[in-house]
C-alpha cells in the first residue's frame, strides 16, 4: 500500500489562518496568506531540531533529502578554505558582528523554515572563512507560528531591538502582509527566501528569490497548451484563502483570455472539507486539462480524488508539487501523466552553484535540514547578501548602506535561477519570472526535467518585462 501524506493538521490550520486574514478574496493588499508553496510532510520525517550555531532554532524540516545526497548529512565542523562561500580564507571571523534577521513560519500547520536553514548554513560557512571582510554575520531567525500578530512583533524586535541591517531568506505565509509597510518606513531591505502571499511581490522593500504561486500556476498552464495546442478549456483548482486562490486563478484566466483558453475556477474551502465535491465538479465540467495550485498535501488529495474517478485527462501542478515525497504519495497512477512547473533549478542539477549548495549543506547543514527548492532559494538569498556586502567597506556597513547596496543589485548571476536576479526601485518585484517543467516518473528522484527555461506569461508582469527588455 502506498504511503499517504497526513493533511489534517494543515487543513485545520488553514481555517484558522483564513479567519485571521479576513474574508476578502479580491486580491487587495491585506494580511492574507498564500499556501501554494508548502511541501508535504512525510510520515517518517525526523523530529529533531538544529543545534549548531548559527542555524536558527526552528521546527524540524518537512522533506527528505534528494536521493543523490550522501547518507550521512550530519553537520560537519567548518572546513578551512574548502567551502563555496565568502572569502574562503579558512580564518574564523572575529570582528564586530553584523546582525541580519529573518522571519519564518516554522511551527504551526507546517514547518516553513527551509530557506532560513540553508541561509544559516551559508552564513556559518562565511563566518568560518573570514566573514564579511573580518566581520561575522549574526543571523537571528524568528518564528511567527503562522500568526500575523506574532509576525508583526517579531519584525519590530528584529528592527528596533536587534538593529538588523537586512532581512534575508524570510519565508512566511503572513509576515509580508503585516510588515511590508513597516519595512519601507524603516528603510529595511528584504530578500525573501520564498515569497508566498501577494504582498511579498507588491512591496517596495521586499524582493523574493522565487516566482510565487501565481507565476508557477500560469507556467503550468503554458506547458499544458504547449503539449496540447488544441486545448481550449482548463480548470484551475486552488484554495479560497484570501490573496491566494482567487489571485492565482485570476492570473491563469487572464493568460487564457490572451491564448484562446477558457479557464474555469474551482476553489475549495480553507479547511479542505469539500475537496472531493470540488474536484468532481471540475471533472464534470470536462476541461481539456486541470491545474492545481496549493500545498503538496492538498494537491495530493486532488489527485487521489481524480484517480478514484478514473479521470484520464492531463493534470498539472505548481512548484509545491516538486517534493521528493510527492511521487510515492500519489502512487503509480500518475507516473508519466503529471507535470509541475518549478521555479528554481532541478534538485539534481549539475550547475556550479547548485552543486555548491549541495556541498554547503553537507558540510555546514544539519541532518534534518531539507535539501529542496526552498533550501535552494535560501542559498541564493544568502549568497546575494554576502557577495554584495563583500563589496562594501566593512566599517561602513549599517542598515542605510546595506539597503542602498541591496536595492542596487542589478545583475546577479546564478545557475539556480533561469535569469539574472535584481532588486531595484519598484513597486513590484518578480525578478525570477522564468521556470522549467518536470514530469513525475518512476525512476531517480521521481521527477524528470522536460523543458528548458521559459518566461511565464503573466499579463501583470508587463512593467517588469518592459523594463527587462522582453
Amino acid at each position: 500500500m502506498r504511503r499517504r501524506v497526513q493533511i489534517l493538521t494543515i487543513l485545520v490550520a488553514f481555517t484558522l489562518i483564513a479567519a485571521a486574514c479576513g474574508n476578502g478574496d479580491d486580491g487587495t493588499a491585506s494580511p492574507g496568506t498564500d499556501v501554494a508553496d508548502v511541501t508535504s510532510v512525510p510520515e517518517d520525517t525526523p523530529n529533531e531540531t538544529a543545534s549548531d550555531e548559527p542555524t536558527p532554532t526552528v521546527a524540524p524540516s518537512e522533506t527528505a533529502p534528494p536521493e543523490e545526497a550522501p547518507a550521512d548529512t550530519t553537520a560537519a565542523e567548518p572546513v578551512a578554505g574548502d567551502s563555496p562561500c565568502g572569502l574562503s580564507s579558512g580564518q574564523e571571523a572575529s570582528g564586530e558582528p553584523i546582525p541580519v534577521g529573518a522571519i519564518v513560519g516554522a511551527t504551526g500547520p507546517a514547518d516553513f523554515s527551509s530557506a532560513s536553514r540553508s541561509a544559516a548554513a551559508y552564513f556559518a560557512c562565511v563566518n568560518a572563512n573570514g566573514g564579511i571582510n573580518g566581520r561575522p554575520i549574526d543571523y537571528i531567525v524568528e518564528d511567527d507560528a503562522w500568526d500575523p500578530e506574532i509576525a508583526a512583533t517579531a519584525a519590530r524586535g528584529l528592527v528596533e531591538d536587534d538593529d538588523v541591517v537586512a532581512m534575508i531568506a524570510s519565508t512566511s505565509f503572513v509576515e509580508c502582509g503585516v510588515n511590508a509597510q513597516y519595512y519601507e518606513d524603516n528603510n529595511v531591505a528584504v530578500i525573501a527566501g520564498v515569497g508566498v502571499p501577494r504582498e511579498c511581490f507588491f512591496s517596495r522593500n521586499i524582493a523574493p528569490t522565487n516566482q510565487g504561486p501565481r507565476l508557477s500556476g500560469i507556467g503550468a498552464a503554458q506547458y499544458a497548451l504547449q503539449r496540447d495546442p488544441e486545448m481550449t478549456t482548463l480548470a484551475c483548482l486552488a484554495n479560497s484563502i484570501p490573496n491566494f486562490g482567487a489571485w492565482v486563478c485570476e492570473g491563469i484566466t487572464e493568460w487564457g483570455a490572451n491564448n484562446g483558453v477558457t479557464v474555469e475556477t474551482f476553489l475549495i474551502a480553507p479547511d479542505g472539507s469539500d475537496i472531493e465535491t470540488v474536484v468532481i465538479q471540475a471533472i464534470q465540467a470536462d476541461p481539456d486539462a486541470a491545474v492545481t495550485i496549493d500545498p503538496a498535501p492538498l494537491m495530493i488529495a486532488y489527485l487521489q480524488v481524480a484517480e478514484q474517478q478514473e479521470d484520464t485527462r492531463p493534470w498539472y501542478g505548481a512548484t509545491s508539487a516538486y517534493d521528493l515525497a510527492f511521487p510515492d504519495a500519489v502512487g503509480p497512477y500518475w507516473v508519466d501523466r503529471y507535470w509541475a512547473q518549478i521555479e528554481l533549478a532541478p534538485l539534481d542539477s549539475a550547475g556550479t552553484d547548485n552543486q555548491s549548495w549541495v556541498k554547503l549543506m553537507d558540510e555546514f547543514g544539519n541532518d534534518d535540514d531539507p535539501r529542496d527548492s526552498f533550501s535552494q532559494a535560501g542559498f541564493v538569498a544568502a549568497k546575494i547578501f554576502v557577495d554584495t556586502m563583500l563589496g562594501l567597506d566593512p566599517d561602513s556597513i549599517d542598515r542605510a548602506t546595506t539597503t542602498e547596496a541591496l536595492i542596487g543589485v542589478s545583475d546577479f548571476e546564478t545557475d539556480i535561477l533561469c535569469d539574472a536576479w535584481y532588486f531595484g526601485e519598484a513597486e513590484l518585484h518578480n525578478a525570477n519570472n522564468a521556470g522549467r517543467v518536470v514530469q513525475l516518473v518512476a525512476d531517480g528522484i521521481g521527477w524528470e526535467t522536460v523543458t528548458d527555461c521559459f518566461n511565464v506569461e503573466d499579463p501583470a508582469l508587463a512593467p517588469i518585462y518592459e523594463a527587462e527588455g522582453n
